[in-house]
């Protein structure tokens, strides 16, 4: 592995370090049980017809949690994405 680029136990030391400093999704996670709004959730985005094909959808309840997130930290659209998408880097 060259220098510089990141290992498999490197990601798993940051998840660590990010715990111990009191991870805010950690947090949330621990306050409020987002499962308890997967049936309103479902029945508010539809059905789906899956014969169309493509990509299955994002979970429902990921996405309430990413607006909350949203909300609550000010963020915009891009910013949220480039979050997420660091965070699963």
């Amino acid at each position: 592995m060259s220098a510089g680029q990141s290992g498999f136990w490197d990601v798993q030391e940051r998840l660590r370090e990010l715990s111990a400093q009191g991870d805010p999704l950690e947090k949330l996670a621990a306050t409020v049980d987002f499962e308890i709004f997967r049936a309103e959730l479902a029945a508010a985005m539809g059905a789906r017809d899956r014969a169309k094909g493509g990509r299955p959808a994002f979970d429902a309840v990921l996405k309430f949690r990413m607006l909350v997130l949203q909300a609550m930290h000010g963020l915009s659209l891009a910013q949220t994405e480039c979050l997420v998408a660091g965070r699963l880097s």
